[in-house]
């Protein structure tokens, strides 16, 4: 009788990308790449996103044996990524257009007429965030990509950007509040 294939976890493919195995480190690129580009994406890399999530898996093998397990592969591959984001805005010249371009632009498929009021609507409510998003400050912006569009945990979103546990969730807050005052602004204006 054939066993079927058991998934290796993360610390069994860290251990043995350590050990030099290469095929491990490719399974755990291969199973964090769509979160990294995601992360990347949402934190404003844009059209350079690629090119951000390549570098930090490079960045990932070569600091491997940095990896504490504190937290999970994922989170601290998340981190590097955020890193590597931050490294990118740090190197442009122009800040235009930070965060969620790619929601912004995302077309709407095919609308039944039947749905078409309520395509335009979530088109304006999704302009609106997007536009409110970009007014928040980096660090305000950074914590509610993490917590809200990439459904981070507090411990994963802490292990993600570096940040103490009490400031996540004292920026958290305040960030919502911000963004809450950014949209209703927003709400008042169009009437």
């Amino acid at each position: 009788m054939i066993q079927p294939e058991v998934p290796l976890d993360d610390d069994v493919l860290v251990t043995r990308a350590r050990a030099g195995d290469l095929e491990a480190y490719d399974l755990l690129v291969a199973r964090h790449t769509a979160s990294a580009y995601r992360t990347a994406v949402l934190l404003g890399a844009g059209s350079d996103s690629e090119d951000v999530i390549q570098e930090a898996f490079v960045k990932g093998y070569r600091k491997l044996s940095r990896f504490r397990g504190e937290s999970s592969f994922r989170s601290w591959l998340l981190s590097i990524v955020a890193n590597e984001t931050r490294n990118l805005h740090r190197s442009r010249t122009r800040r235009d257009g930070l965060v969620l371009r790619a929601a912004a632009a995302n077309p709407t498929s095919e609308i039944a007429e039947d749905d078409a009021v309520g395509a335009v609507l979530a088109g304006e409510r999704r302009a609106a965030l997007v536009e409110a998003l970009r007014q928040l400050p980096e660090r305000d912006r950074e914590v509610i990509v993490c917590r809200f569009f990439l459904d981070l945990s507090e411990e994963e979103t802490v292990a993600t950007l570096g940040w103490p546990r009490g400031t996540v969730k004292s920026r958290t807050s305040r960030a919502l509040a911000k963004l809450r005052g950014l949209l209703d602004r927003e709400e008042v204006r169009r009437g």
